[in-house]
């Protein structure tokens, strides 16, 4: 549900996008919610959440996870998209984005499409033109670093982009084994600013506007 920068920044760098809608879903990480940044102060920041019915308890899969309340959740959108970024300076740009989110909201109970409109509403205002594809249409091992590799293969990729917090856990092993290079990009500067590392890519995006987001995320090249 928007992606903070960092991600956001990946994907830019990233020729194709794997979504992984068939993994345990984590009530704990930003899969169903957002943090929004205050605009002038980046560090006052508030959870924008959607609540959600897990048909399988704890077990349930991301792709399996219903709204609890889709008119709720797309009114509180919204209030609160719009309480901190209707007076920023590229609000215009941000709403159309914010937009498609509405719309796939009134259309759909699915947390997954939602969350993967809200990712894709951002990086087409920022000129990606990569291939997204999903998890659950490819076969895969269950097992981590296997299945990143698996997916990876799948797609007929040459180069695994790996983000820090997958760096702790991630065994390179598979990804030699089938012919594939792993890289761990550095984030772009504006990653570092305070409050960047848990807040929605949406502050840069109505602050910033989708031009010069792009500038700051386009400088930090994918090693060769």
């Amino acid at each position: 549900m928007f992606p903070r920068l960092s991600t956001l920044a990946k994907l830019m760098r990233a020729d194709v996008w794997v979504v992984l809608d068939d993994v345990q879903f984590n009530s704990r990480d930003y899969q169903h919610r957002a943090r929004l940044a205050a605009p002038d102060d980046p560090m006052t920041q508030q959870w924008l959440s959607l609540p959600v019915h897990r048909p399988h308890g704890r077990a349930s899969l991301i792709g399996e996870l219903r709204l609890a309340d889709p008119g709720t959740s797309r009114r509180r959108v919204a209030q609160l998209v719009r309480q901190y970024y209707g007076r920023a300076r590229f609000w215009a740009q941000a709403s159309a984005a914010v937009d498609e989110v509405l719309a796939a909201l009134a259309l759909t109970d699915r947390l997954a499409e939602v969350a993967e409109v809200s990712t894709r509403a951002l990086l087409a205002g920022l000129g990606w033109r990569g291939e997204v594809v999903r998890s659950s249409e490819m076969r895969s091992s269950d097992q981590r670093s296997e299945r990143l590799a698996d997916l990876t293969a799948a797609v007929g990729a040459g180069r695994y982009l790996c983000g820090r917090g997958g760096a702790r856990y991630l065994d390179e092993g598979p990804f030699t084994a089938r012919g594939i290079s792993v890289e761990y990009p550095a984030p772009p500067p504006l990653c570092g600013k305070d409050g960047m590392r848990t807040a929605s890519a949406l502050w840069a995006y109505a602050t910033h506007g989708p031009a010069g987001l792009r500038r700051e995320l386009d400088p930090v090249p994918v090693p060769a």
